[in-house]
This record gives C-alpha cells, structure tokens and sequence, in this order.
C-alpha cells in the first residue's frame, strides 16, 4: 500500500541544506520511493500559517519501505545536520480514506 511521508520543515541554520538537498533523494529512491513536491512555496489557504520553510512530500510503495529510508545508515549523517539546523516534522500517512466514501481509496 503506498504511503506517504510529509516533511515540515522550518530552516534555522542553512549549512545543511546543499548536501542534503543534492544527496537524500539518491536515498529515497534506493528504498523504492519518490519525491513528488521538495518546496519552500508554501501558501496557506486556510488556518494559521505554520512557521515552515520548505515542505517535502514523498510517496514509498509501503511503510516498511519509509521506515527503512529513515533508519538507513547512510542517511544518518543527513539526517544528524537537518535536525541540527532545522525544526522538523515528518509524518507517515496510507492511501486510505477514513470515511470510505472515495472510491478510487481503500477504506481507512
């Protein structure tokens, strides 16, 4: 089942970013996934803005697939220098639909 993995990302020190942004997609892609958005145009359309510099959305083909991209050994020194320069927040979501009324989504 295909998830998914939002990155919320608020940039306090930028020395990070050139490495990261020029080599964790190579890992991503090493664990079966993809990046469809890597942006800092981040518009809100409705509720307080959150106080965010970029936001990455990646889709994996399952969670074990996520999962094994965030404790890969390879990522860990990306991973140290991100959360030493940033405050972030990464969250896993399914392609399921709570309510189950979306007929192209299984049922959540």
């Amino acid at each position: 089942m295909t998830v998914y993995v939002i990155a919320d990302i608020k940039v306090t020190d930028d020395k990070w970013v050139p490495a990261y942004a020029a080599s964790v997609h190579e890992l991503v892609h090493k664990h079966g996934g993809r990046y469809l958005a890597r942006s800092g145009n981040v518009k809100t359309l409705e509720g307080n803005p959150l106080d965010t510099s970029l936001i990455a959305l990646m889709a994996f083909p399952t969670a074990t697939a996520a999962q094994a991209f965030a404790s890969d050994p390879q990522y860990a020194p990306y991973l140290a220098a991100r959360q030493a320069g940033s405050e972030s927040r990464f969250q896993l979501i399914d392609n399921t639909d709570l309510a189950g009324t979306i007929s192209y989504l299984p049922k959540g």
